[in-house]
């Protein structure tokens, strides 16, 4: 362990952060660690958010016990913002003017929802989902709803219409592709998820380009969708993606592209900078990754990193979402060489797309976790695969560990 590291700070107070600390406390580091957190809670995770916290009244989900987390010794500074780096001090700027001195910096500022119109954010009963607080105020208004829409046919507003349904309500989704989740999956999966909302209920406004709300004297409000106007909803849910915070490393001069340029360790351009999560672009793929798994394993990997260990991450990309009761698993990112696709249908749809080599480039699986761990060691070892066995629902896929 580099014995110059007296003083850690940590930028974010998300799931990055709080497995970065851990991973720091647990390899050994004995000096300050503070945490510079916009919101007033412990670490958390977001997935549930848009699931039991809204229909189950679920607790805030910490990512680890009251006692686990008082271990770790943090010097907390909550609610504060970070608002500038200062790379030639060495300190990281706040909010309130206290300046922070640091010998390593793990920027993980995640990212925050995106607001398609500006002015949208003025109307009293339209509102994104990004945090705990933005959950419970969710929840409190569904309660009132008799129907909501939502814009944005990804994966946040897909799992809102899921719960939503679940507690009765009336959804309509307004997407201005022409498919579910069309960045992250292919038209085979969109298919899929289109029929399994459609079974439960949700109305589904695909293709519609331009989407105007207005808010009604009740406080209701209007969707005009292509001209077309609906009849008012209690709520509109806007999830239509996100901003990735890269402000402070951009004013910094740190490298960024589409996320904040880390190599496989999670160094930055500074030698004394680390990011990661949300806005640490993804050492392979070149794009970042709004992925529980990512901002966990890359976080703990950045963390012996700190310390001056070896370290790498090289992970495929791992996402999830459960809706309407289906866990639906997507390993790997889409490509555009692709050879073949294979759907196989044992208790619920798997995808495999492959390339001219018959690799795996991606899969996609409907309640298969074990599939997906298969798909794991394929990747990893760049398995050769055999598409008419893939695709027969008899043949045991274990066959092919």
């Amino acid at each position: 362990m580099a014995s110059d590291i007296q003083h850690i700070v940590v930028i974010g107070g998300g799931q990055a952060g709080g497995y970065a600390c851990k991973a720091l406390r647990g390899e050994g580091f004995e000096g300050r660690l503070t945490v510079v957190a916009d919101e007033p809670h412990d670490f958390y995770e977001r997935p549930p958010l848009s699931k039991g916290v809204v229909t189950e009244s679920e607790p805030l989900p910490r990512l680890f016990p009251k006692e686990s987390l008082a271990a770790l010794d943090i010097d907390w500074r909550r609610p504060r913002r970070a608002v500038e780096i200062d790379r030639a001090a060495g300190e990281v700027v706040l909010d309130d003017g206290e300046r922070l001195p640091y010998d390593r910096l793990l920027i993980a500022t995640g990212s925050r929802p995106r607001l398609p119109v500006a002015e949208w954010a003025s109307l009293a009963n339209v509102m994104t989902l990004r945090t705990w607080d933005d959950a419970t105020r969710l929840k409190a208004k569904l309660e009132g709803s008799r129907r909501i829409g939502i814009i944005g046919g990804g994966w946040i507003g897909l799992e809102v219409a899921s719960s939503a349904r679940k507690l009765g309500v009336e959804v309509d989704v307004f997407e201005r592709a022409p498919a579910l989740c069309g960045r992250s999956v292919g038209p085979e999966v969109a298919e899929a998820i289109r029929e399994l909302h459609e079974r439960h209920g949700v109305g589904l406004e695909l293709a519609r380009q331009d989407i105007a709300l207005g808010e009604e004297g009740d406080g209701r409000v209007n969707v005009v969708a292509d001209g077309e106007a609906r009849e008012p909803y209690d709520l509109v849910v806007v999830g239509t993606g996100v901003e990735i915070n890269l402000e402070l490393a951009r004013e910094a001069g740190l490298v960024t592209e589409q996320g904040i340029v880390i190599d496989a360790a999670g160094h930055t351009s500074d030698p004394r900078i680390f990011a990661a999560g949300d806005v640490a672009q993804h050492p392979h793929l070149g794009l970042c990754l709004q992925s529980w798994a990512y901002a966990q394993n890359q976080a703990r990997v950045v963390a012996d990193a700190m310390l001056g260990k070896d370290a790498h991450y090289d992970e495929p990309a791992w996402l999830w979402s459960d809706q309407h009761g289906v866990n639906i698993q997507i390993l790997g990112v889409p490509s555009g060489e692709l050879h073949c696709v294979v759907r196989r249908d044992p208790q619920g749809p798997v995808f495999f797309y492959l390339d001219d080599e018959n690799r795996l480039v991606q899969m996609v699986a409907f309640d298969q976790p074990r599939a997906i761990k298969l798909g794991k060691r394929w990747l990893a070892a760049e398995r050769v695969l055999d598409p008419e066995a893939l695709g027969d629902p008899d043949y045991n896929l274990m066959q092919l560990r």
